[in-house]
């Protein structure tokens, strides 16, 4: 019998299963809403859809440059273990502490209310009504994952492919009847550098989320294999999906309604199929957001459960047990969901993810630079995959990275220093756990 310490997580996750979490999660409602503010900043159509490929590009280039740190790290706990093992504990410590403690519980929370928010398309709820009901969806989509992680990934593959076959229907209908007299071959100079660097910041944006796929590493069948190939593929569609469907959205709106539109999308579907279009897209809209909720709740539990597995959470056994009913996390599981309800019922977690997100990005680059300390210092780690053009590719990746930084500096300095301080804050939290485990030791030894 396993001693309860060496009881580790299954690996049954396949390439399609971690591609789908890929996709899930960058996917969400952005692509039905983002476009007005890309094609406003971008100046004309060309620049707009040009902005989704540039975005795209660097995306790409960090996640080829993070596919071969996954593949010489392929434990779980993705951005966690990776800079803990090329910067640190402490450094991965307040990583974990900030992406634990408030960025995923406070994500999760914000796509249950928008879930909820849009089914008061279809059914008139109270504010009371909503908050209850998005947080039935948080432990519903908790429980689905508690029972096996096998069932929430193929909900994961069920629900993509589902939100992806509106989008799918947009474009291909939007090519063959689009007939807005926005042309994406002509090359209009009303944008400004400036204005152009603000349409891509947006598409940036948009690609978030696909590196929470190391998050499932310990969990794939051959991650060495299938976390780089998951990043690339899942990537590469996300980019000609979303390059696609705003080409498509520029033949069938014309570019004075798609920039002072709330949701494009929606408009492009009632051209296409009259009064029941805003309806069609509605109903995409929620598998989208369903889709990516189920994937941050999936993946964003499996850093708290990592860190207790090294010791760095507080009841760190209990945290860090894996459920011998199920084989997964469920203690991990029941904090990161607790705290989701608690911030759906103070209202606090736009504000709360907000404050974050600059700290989040400092260690997103941090990863994509970690290549070089992994070249240098790791030459002995196992790998089935290399970025290509090294050290170029890495190169535009951290330049994508710092550019979000600076921008991001300059526009919402508060936001900025908040996010830093706030990261700071475990410190303390990291010492009084390394001195409790090192007490600990001691009086073990």
């Amino acid at each position: 019998m396993k001693d309860e310490k060496h009881i580790s997580l299954e690996r049954n996750l396949s390439l399609f299963d971690a591609i789908t979490i890929v996709i899930g999660m960058v996917i969400g409602s952005g692509i039905f809403f983002k476009p007005s503010i890309v094609f406003k900043n971008a100046g004309s159509p060309f620049l707009g859809v040009l902005a989704w490929a540039v975005g795209g590009l660097i995306t790409m280039a960090s996640g080829l440059t993070i596919a071969e740190i996954a593949s010489a790290i392929p434990k779980t706990g993705g951005v966690f273990v990776y800079i803990k093992e090329l910067y640190g504990e402490r450094l991965a410590f307040l990583f974990g502490w900030v992406q634990s403690v408030i960025y995923t519980p406070g994500a999760i929370a914000a796509l249950a209310i928008v879930l909820v928010t849009q089914i008061t398309a279809f059914i008139p709820l109270s504010n009371i009504h909503q908050k209850l009901l998005a947080m039935f969806f948080l432990v519903f989509v908790s429980f689905l994952n508690i029972v096996s992680s096998k069932l929430g990934s193929k909900i994961q593959g069920i629900v993509t492919i589902a939100k992806l076959l509106p989008i799918a229907i947009i474009i291909i209908l939007g090519f063959l009847k689009g007939t807005a007299t926005g042309d994406v071959k002509i090359l209009e100079t009303t944008s400004s550098l400036t204005g152009f660097g603000a349409a891509m910041l947006g598409t940036l944006w948009a690609y978030d989320g696909w590196v929470s796929v190391g998050n499932m590493a310990g969990e794939l069948k051959n991650p060495k294999k299938d976390l780089p190939k998951s990043i690339i593929l899942g990537l590469s569609l996300t980019i000609i999906v979303y390059v696609l469907i705003n080409i498509a959205l520029v033949k069938i709106l014309p570019m004075d309604l798609i920039i002072s539109s709330e949701k494009p999308a929606s408009d492009a579907a009632v051209v296409l199929f009259g009064a029941t279009g805003s309806k069609f897209i509605s109903i995409g809209i929620l598998i989208s957001i369903f889709g990516a909720l189920n994937g941050y709740i999936m993946t964003g539990v499996r850093i708290p459960y990592a860190m207790a597995r090294e010791g760095l959470t507080p009841f760190s056994k209990f945290f860090g047990k894996i459920d011998k009913r199920f084989g997964t996390p469920l203690n991990a599981f029941l904090i990161e969901i607790g705290l989701a309800c608690l911030y759906v019922l103070s209202g606090s977690f736009n504000m709360l993810t907000d404050l974050v997100m600059f700290a989040l990005w400092i260690f997103f680059t941090m990863t994509v630079a970690g290549i070089f300390i992994l070249r240098k210092k790791f030459k002995h780690l196992e790998r089935g995959y290399k970025v290509p053009l090294y050290p170029i590719i890495p190169l535009i990746g951290i330049i994508g990275s710092l550019y979000i930084l600076v921008s991001t500096l300059i526009t919402n300095t508060s936001y900025a220093v908040y996010s830093v301080i706030i990261t700071l804050t475990g410190i303390p939290v990291y010492s009084y756990l390394k001195k409790h485990r090192n007490n600990k030791g001691s009086n073990a030894a």
